[in-house]
């Protein structure tokens, strides 16, 4: 069995007990954050340990931990504060930050995660406390594998990886990127079950092109433009050979890339290495999900809904890409499914009039598509195309916000009893309209979800729960699934098995009429999303383990999931890996 370090390690002794070994005592030990136990170290583990006089007196269990530690979180002054807080913690203690975040996860997932996060991307140099994860840029990526071998992580499974390019809503935020790789792999653990101590955080600096940023003197990051072209690929294919040489077995998420950018770079390493891009596949996956119950709660198929999606980046080519193949997999022809489902962006409606890139093709109608519409002026407002199409479905993936309209809204409750309305784009000030006023549109009839977390809305005396269209309830089951199946691919079987997985969930678990479950559900999310997407794995090559074959998958999972308790704590002395 692999070390995790030759600082620490978790391993099981002659007599069944697990425990915790580390190589390091004193204020060494309570540095280091994958082993302190602060307070709840015992008194025979204090004097062993050297740690003895070093900290209170009074010993604590992780509970008084968790207790003291939410006490002082409330009193925190505003979001960014709270932020702040919890990433001191998880600095300090792993064990104690997953469990707090765990107990408190619909609390703390929108501080950890969207939308504070944005914020904290966007401060990044000025909030800077502790290093956390990799950085490579044009200065050091020669020296990547040497780097990757000095990590005290041995034994990394799942790396999320970002340029910082197209950051949520916000666009390029340079060395800010960081932050939002460490919140998913925040999720990955609270939510996924993926131990802590295999994952890995990593920001390729390839520049900036935001002006503020190059003038701040406070800028943390390369003060160069952004790398392009081939440039910008050789430190990306120096980045994925160390990758490879170091951490065969590794998972690798791409994140928040530019759309051109999340396209090229999914296609060029698809095949070197098993990775996948959450904004293109996680984000189809949700929505696909979202859809199908949908659906299911007006009583209608998938093959019935036609589906209008707004913004055509990463996001929403992704979640065309996926509900294309719910429709093919529904029993629709390419044909069927192309008069089904319809993209426009700041141009329109997207035609093959030999003007698109490559990657928007498979979703352009004919050049001629909108050749006898009569819409004032020469292309086709939103509107126009809503009152044209008729859809049923619309999803808001442009970062516009306000871009669906009273009009627009209204539009749609002309041809539809219960439309379904989906701005999915955050932070929430990008959001395509508020949920107050969608539901106030349409008299309460949508079906409404949200990209970030939205508060109830109370209409005419009936409450509307605003559910979150969140891709945590895709990728950390997914991934998980990837690292237990020390998968050689991520095929798009398994990624439309998550989908189905969350409808799923929804179907059998959800009996109060919502189309996505409450945050707070995650971890039985992910492991249902995780058995789905290893039977699927299995089913077509991609999981190299050839043990799983014949396992209770379900089982399989629930054991492989890590748990924030602590462990007995011993000395060993250091092992040179």
């Amino acid at each position: 069995m692999t070390v995790l370090s030759e600082y620490f390690d978790c391993r099981t002794d002659a007599a069944g007990e697990r425990y915790m070994a580390v190589s390091i005592k004193g204020v060494g030990l309570l540095s280091l954050s994958y082993a302190n136990k602060g307070t709840a170290f015992t008194r025979q583990e204090r004097v062993a340990l050297e740690l003895d006089g070093l900290l209170p007196p009074q010993v604590t269990t992780l509970d008084e931990q968790i207790e003291r530690l939410y006490f002082s979180y409330r009193q925190q002054a505003g979001d960014i504060a709270k932020y702040q807080f919890l990433r001191a913690i998880q600095d300090r203690s792993a064990v104690l930050f997953y469990a707090l975040l765990e107990t408190y996860l619909e609390e703390m997932a929108p501080i950890i995660y969207t939308p504070t996060v944005g914020l904290a991307v966007q401060q990044f140099s000025s909030l800077y406390r502790t290093a956390r994860g990799l950085t490579f840029s044009v200065e050091n990526i020669n020296r990547a594998e040497a780097i990757m071998r000095a990590y005290p992580l041995r034994d990394v499974r799942m790396i999320v990886v970002t340029d910082a390019s197209a950051i949520l809503g916000i666009g390029d935020q340079g060395m800010g990127g960081l932050s939002i790789c460490i919140g998913k792999l925040a999720l990955y653990t609270v939510g996924g079950g993926l131990s802590p101590y295999q994952s890995l955080p990593i920001n390729l600096d390839v520049g900036t092109n935001r002006e503020e940023l190059l003038d701040d003197p406070h800028y943390l990051g390369i003060r160069q433009p952004r790398l392009m072209d081939e440039a910008y690929f050789d430190l990306v294919d120096k980045f994925v050979a160390a990758v490879k040489a170091v951490w065969p077995k590794a998972i690798v998420q791409w994140e928040d890339f530019t759309r051109d950018a999340a396209f090229s770079v999914l296609a060029r390493y698809r095949k070197a290495l098993p990775c996948f891009n959450d904004d293109i596949q996680g984000t189809g996956a949700m929505a696909l999900a979202g859809l199908l119950s949908a659906a299911a709660a007006k009583g209608e198929r998938l093959a019935e809904q036609t589906v209008l999606i707004v913004g055509a980046g990463a996001g929403g080519l992704g979640v065309a890409k996926m509900i294309r193949a719910g429709m093919l997999a529904a029993g629709m022809s390419e044909e069927q499914a192309r008069g089904h489902l319809f993209v426009a962006d700041v141009n329109g409606l997207l035609l093959d009039n030999g003007e698109l890139e490559s990657f928007k093709l498979p979703f352009a109608q004919a050049a001629d598509f909108c050749r006898d519409w009569d819409v004032v002026g020469g292309t086709p407002s939103l509107l126009e195309i809503v009152q044209k199409l008729r859809p049923g479905v619309l999803i808001g993936l442009s970062g516009a916000a306000g871009i669906f309209t009273q009009a627009v809204v209204e539009a749609m409750c002309e041809t539809h009893a219960r439309p379904v309305i989906f701005p999915f784009s955050n932070p929430n000030d990008h959001c395509e309209a508020l949920p107050r006023d969608i539901v106030a549109w349409t008299g309460g009839r949508a079906i409404v979800a949200t990209g970030g977390p939205f508060g109830d809305v109370v209409y005419e005396g009936v409450r509307h729960e605003i559910r979150q269209g969140n891709n945590a309830f895709i990728f950390p089951g997914l991934g998980l699934a990837a690292v237990i199946g020390e998968c050689s691919r991520i095929s798009d079987g398994m990624v439309l098995a998550a989908a189905y997985a969350l409808a799923e969930y929804v179907r059998d678990v959800c009996a109060d009429g919502y189309i996505f479950p409450p945050i707070r559900d995650l971890k039985k999310i992910s492991a249902l999303v995780a058995e789905r997407v290893l039977q699927a794995a299995i089913a077509d090559g991609s999981a190299s383990r050839a043990d799983l074959s014949g396992l209770d998958l379900a089982q399989c999972v629930a054991d492989s999931m890590w748990r924030a308790e602590y462990l007995p704590c011993r000395y060993e002395k250091p092992e040179r890996i």
